[in-house]
Formats: C-alpha cells, structure tokens, sequence
C-alpha cells in the first residue's frame, strides 16, 4: 500500500509505503514498555552487589519493588507473545489457499530463505567494495535473525521466569537442580538480549546514517521510499 504526498523543497512528489499496521505497531509498543521495564528492574537483582544497582533497586521502592515491576513486565511480555501468535494463526488460515511459498518464504514473510542466504553474502561483498548492494525484500535478513531473536529469547527467558515465579507449582514436575539451571538461562539470555537490543538492533534501526538520529516508522507505520533498502 502507497501514498504519496509533494514536497515544496524538492517540487516533487513523495512516495511512502505502508510497512506496519496499527496492531504491530500498537505490540511493539507493549514490546518496547515490558522490555524496558524487564532490564530496568532486572539488572539490579542480577548486580545486586553493584552501586549503581543498589541505587537503581532504591528508585523502584527497592528488592521488592523492583520484583513486582519485573512480574508486570513480564506479564506483558507474555500478553504480547500469545496476540503475536493469534495474529500469526490468523494469517496463516486467511492464506491458506495461497500456495506454501508464496506467503511463508515470500517477500512478505519473516521466516528465513535462500534470498536472505544471497543477501547476506551480497552484504559483505558490497562491504568489501566488490559487488553492489543487495535490494531485500519487505523484511532483510537482520530483521528477520531481530524476529527470531525475540521469539527465542521470549520462551527461554519466559518459561525459566515462568519457573521461579511459581516454584511450588513447578517443584511438581521438575526436580530441584533444574531451577539452578532455570536461574542461569533466565539471567544470562536477558542479559544477551539486552545487550543485543542496545546495541545491533538500535544500530541498525536507529543509528545508522540514513536513520539517525531515530526512525520514527515504527510509530507511523510509513516508510519513504527514499530510505528502502
């Protein structure tokens, strides 16, 4: 879907292109709050021995306050992985007479194919100055490695959460080293994935160039021609 609008500094007309609807952008904006509550209230329990942690735990009304901020987080976090996958049923039932790779490896898909397989080899060759760079599809191959990221990370980092949020429930089914475990994998893939967020992903959608100092199309779900890769 395209629209186009003039602008008085060219005199020319402006193509922009519709790259997310108002219920994505309306889930990455329950991603963005749990999320960022989820680190904030996070990493002082795991630097509890940290200064800045201490004063950090102290702001959100200390251990207990910063726990009950990273349940509701949490929750949210959950809230918007099960409407992702009720909108993904319900994308697959409405193209279901659609043939296979043309709505689940095609341009508009998030699962990888051969194409990203070519782009990121065409990527790193342009990099190195000897080929030119790759057009992609609605999604580039970052994005879709972005996608994957947090749909892995939300069943790690959940269900070791979900485990130490209830564990009496869970002591039913599960023998008492596995909550040991459960507490390394929570701790350690939150802190890969905060480091991943805050760095490559705001690199990459944000910092670059072309975008900085934000790109605001997450909000407006509209996207300039002009800044397609």
């Amino acid at each position: 879907m395209t629209n186009q609008s003039f602008s008085e500094s060219t005199g020319q007309e402006e193509r922009w292109y519709l790259r997310f609807n108002y219920y994505h952008r309306f889930l990455h904006v329950i991603i963005m709050i749990s999320f960022l509550g989820l680190v904030l209230s996070g990493m002082p329990l795991k630097f509890y021995h940290e200064a800045w942690a201490q004063t950090l735990a102290k702001l959100m009304g200390g251990v207990e306050g910063a726990g009950f901020i990273h349940r509701v987080c949490g929750a949210l976090t959950f809230l918007y992985f099960i409407l992702h996958l009720i909108f993904a049923a319900y994308y697959v039932v409405k193209l279901r007479d659609e043939p296979l790779l043309k709505w689940a490896v095609g341009p508009n898909s998030m699962i990888p194919w051969v194409k990203d397989l070519e782009d990121v080899i065409g990527h790193f060759l342009w990099f190195l100055g000897i080929g030119e760079r790759p057009k992609f599809d609605r999604f580039s191959y970052w994005e879709k490695f972005d996608y994957l990221a947090v749909f892995w990370g939300v069943g790690i980092i959940g269900f070791s959460g979900l485990t130490l949020w209830f564990p009496e429930f869970f002591a039913r089914f599960i023998p008492g080293w596995a909550f040991n475990v459960a507490i390394i994998l929570h701790s350690d893939e939150a802190l890969l994935a905060a480091g991943f967020i805050f760095t490559i992903h705001f690199f990459n959608t944000h910092l670059r160039p072309e975008k900085f100092p934000l790109d605001p199309v997450i909000f407006t779900g509209k996207i300039y021609a002009g800044h397609i890769f």
